[in-house]
């Protein structure tokens, strides 16, 4: 099976990464980027809890874990108006068309307001899991220095769309940002882990 198209598994812990086609850009306006985050909340974060996000002007980036078998089922029913039947309904399927009616309801949004029409997003979601616990913090590590390593910012917290400002701060939020510090011990860590010299080709993930 393609590493792209791997299932959302109830429980475990994903890179997930998408971009625009060809020379498109994904996000034209701070409307926009702010517009994106909306769709998060209400279609992604009822699926899966979201650790960390960078949304850069052709692609995006976030951590998420999906959410366990019986909440999962639970927002099935509440969504579809009828019950699970493990037998017959595919829990990774269902939490696909989650992430499938976000990027496409962006996307007609946009298209609206830019009076544009055709797909926006490539056609597939790609992810990664995480197999061992070093993974979820490389994959932070890279989502944060993402707009650093795209030119964008020169230094960590200068890139207003991601999720590192937010997380060493007390601002509400649908992050899990008090599981993320406990990751590192406190936000002090976080900062230092963060401020580290390393390339990001080193960094153990798939080709972007």
């Amino acid at each position: 099976m393609s590493k792209y198209h791997i299932p959302l598994l109830p429980g475990n812990y994903y890179h997930l990464f998408s971009r625009a086609v060809g020379n498109e850009k994904l996000f034209l306006s701070e409307e926009n980027y702010n517009y994106f985050l909306v769709k998060l909340k209400s279609h992604i974060v009822p699926v899966a809890d979201l650790f960390a996000y960078s949304l850069l002007p052709n692609h995006f980036h976030l951590l998420a874990r999906i959410k366990e078998d019986n909440e999962l089922a639970a927002y099935f029913e509440l969504k579809k108006e009828k019950p699970f039947d493990a037998k017959i309904h595919s829990l990774p399927d269902f939490t696909m068309e989650q992430f499938s009616n976000c990027l496409n309801g962006y996307a007609k949004a946009f298209n609206n307001m830019y009076n544009r029409k055709g797909g926006l997003f490539i056609d597939y979601l790609k992810r990664s899991e995480a197999k061992v616990d070093n993974d979820i913090t490389s994959f932070l590590f890279y989502i944060h220095k993402n707009a650093i390593h795209h030119g964008l910012a020169k230094k960590m917290g200068e890139w207003s769309h991601d999720s590192y400002n937010t997380i060493i701060s007390k601002r509400p939020t649908t992050i899990k940002r008090e599981e993320v510090i406990g990751w590192f011990g406190s936000v002090k860590q976080f900062i230092e882990f963060h401020d580290r010299h390393v390339e990001l080709k080193q960094v153990n993930i798939f080709d972007l």
